[in-house]
């Protein structure tokens, strides 16, 4: 009975630890890799939540309309260790915003680069 409780315990503890890998997305399932785009516009949202900061901007596309996006980044804890600080960019930023597409079409993007008053920043994973 003991070794069966203890076999249980350990089952769950698996569980438990690989859930956060169950709610993770493919990226190459959202993005597409050969849809490269260029975002020039201001920040009106970041969020500093797990699995990925988000960016929120508005960026004029082709046709002069201002379109808001979503742009995924790294892991907080990842930007950290590239040199981000939780106020590196803000509400009211103006930013350059390079990326992937998302695959649908949306204006969804995954960043690799931000360049924000001239410093260039990594976003990758």
């Amino acid at each position: 009975m003991r070794v069966y409780r203890s076999g249980l315990k350990a089952a769950a503890g698996l569980m438990f630890v690989a859930m956060p890998m169950l709610a993770h997305h493919s990226f190459a399932a959202e993005y597409d890799e050969n849809h490269l785009v260029t975002l020039r516009g201001t920040i009106t949202k970041v969020s500093w939540k797990n699995p990925h900061v988000t960016l929120n901007l508005n960026a004029t596309n082709e046709s002069g309309k201002v379109v808001n996006w979503e742009v995924e980044m790294a892991s907080p804890n990842g930007l950290m260790r590239q040199g981000w600080k939780i106020d590196s960019v803000k509400q009211g930023d103006r930013v350059v915003v390079t990326g992937f597409g998302a695959r649908d079409g949306s204006h969804v993007a995954s960043a690799t680069k931000v360049v924000l008053g001239g410093a260039a920043y990594s976003a990758v994973r």
